[in-house]
């Protein structure tokens, strides 16, 4: 059990670590909504990884590449979305260092988030060439072993994120131009994974 609970944890803090759609999401909103608002997206992988792997595990390995490619143009238009509502907070910030905008409440900060993952194809391929076969090895073995790979998995990933979210937080206690800043920063990191997806999902 140990060892399925180790490499499920070291897996999701390599994957939580490293910059992505999810991790850009979840600092743009940090920075524009607080992380009060924003902690609660650190759950988004629970509500969103269930139909990813159900998917993996019995229909994506038999699709055509064609799959991948939608989905990532899929995530891609909404990345942009999302990169076009940063720009607006950023245009709209005031002295007192926030944007004009009515800024997202808890449920929709994880609500994103989720939508942010179930077009992430990330996901996708971590499931279905590394994480997929893992459970299934550990699963035939044991039970045991499968749900200490999901819990190991699941549970560094939300505390990650939520140290990542934490972080953040403090850094953006600069002051109000400085956090104005990140924001302008975020919404154009979110365009650059955007545009990046949709071109990768166009170009094959």
């Amino acid at each position: 059990m140990l060892p399925y609970l180790i490499l499920g944890a070291t897996y999701a803090f390599a994957a939580a670590v490293q910059p992505g759609p999810l991790q850009t999401y979840v600092v743009s909103q940090v920075l524009s909504n607080g992380w009060r608002r924003t902690l609660p997206a650190a759950l988004s992988p629970l509500l969103s990884d269930g139909p990813i792997i159900l998917l993996v595990l019995l229909v994506l390995t038999h699709l055509p590449a064609m799959f991948d490619r939608i989905l990532r143009c899929a995530g891609g238009a909404f990345l942009l979305y999302l990169a076009a509502a940063a720009y607006g907070t950023w245009r709209s910030w005031d002295d007192r260092g926030r944007g004009a905008d009515v800024p997202k409440s808890a449920r929709q900060s994880v609500i994103s988030a989720t939508i942010v993952n179930l077009l992430n194809p990330n996901p996708y391929l971590a499931w279905s060439l590394v994480l997929g076969p893992l459970l299934l090895k550990g699963w035939r073995e044991s039970p045991v072993n499968g749900i200490a790979l999901i819990v190991g998995f699941y549970g560094t990933m939300v505390l990650t994120l939520g140290g990542i979210i934490t972080l953040v937080a403090s850094a953006g206690k600069a002051g109000p131009r400085v956090n104005r800043g990140l924001v302008g920063l975020s919404a154009i990191a979110l365009a650059c994974f955007g545009g990046y997806q949709v071109w990768s999902g166009l170009a094959g």
